[in-house]
């Protein structure tokens, strides 16, 4: 499988060169079943992959308001199931890959939602901070490139926010836990499921006490 959804801002489609490949799957949040639509060229482009269910199941229930974001938003399942719990919140859906934002913008549309907005990296107003962040994050791009990801954007929580992150642990989960702590996060390593790993993020405050 190819992993140019990662680096590319115009992906290709591998079937057809220069056009998409368009599939509807459903995404179940709680008792409400949204429509998901996907396409090549975004990350599971073949249906709601395992490890962004996991999170979804296992995160606690976000604030009724806030300011969210979806780091490495995909086609939106993530951000659209924190726009549906969460309708007064402020969401942002961010991606390199532009087919990846339009997807997000369509399937919020699609769906009836209304508050969620989405922008390349290099577009969000440097002064926003989130009370919350959901991510999928991108393991294959590499250990450096992912930690100067997780670096810039856990820097953007506000001090009482925090993150939510699921992560193959085939692929990690455990050391980046661990190089997180190193930098200066409380971690908490939760569900362990379909071998994958969800962990929250928090920034380290003077009451907190180390998680391991």
């Amino acid at each position: 499988m190819s992993d140019e959804q990662y680096f590319t801002n115009q992906p290709i489609a591998k079937s057809t060169v220069g056009t998409s490949k368009q599939k509807t799957a459903p995404l179940n949040i709680d008792n409400t079943t949204l429509q998901l639509v996907l396409d090549s060229g975004v990350f599971a482009r073949k249906g709601v992959d395992a490890g962004t269910m996991v999170l979804i199941d296992a995160a606690a229930k976000p604030p009724t308001s806030g300011t969210f974001l979806d780091l490495g938003c995909g086609s939106g399942a993530l951000a659209l199931t924190l726009a549906t719990r969460s309708p007064n919140a402020n969401i942002y859906a961010i991606d390199v890959n532009q087919r990846a934002l339009q997807l997000t913008a369509s399937n919020a549309q699609l769906n009836g939602i209304a508050n969620i907005t989405t922008l390349l990296p290099t577009s969000v107003p440097p002064e926003i901070r989130f009370d919350l962040i959901w991510s999928n994050p991108p393991i294959r791009i590499g250990k450096t490139e992912l930690h100067a990801l997780l670096s810039l954007w856990l820097g953007k929580l506000t001090t009482t926010g925090e993150a939510w992150l699921v992560v193959n642990r085939n692929l990690g989960s455990d050391s980046l836990a661990v190089w997180l702590v190193s930098i200066g996060y409380q971690v908490d390593r939760l569900v362990s499921k379909q071998g994958f790993r969800v962990l929250r993020v928090r920034p380290t405050r003077v009451a907190d006490q180390p998680a391991f």
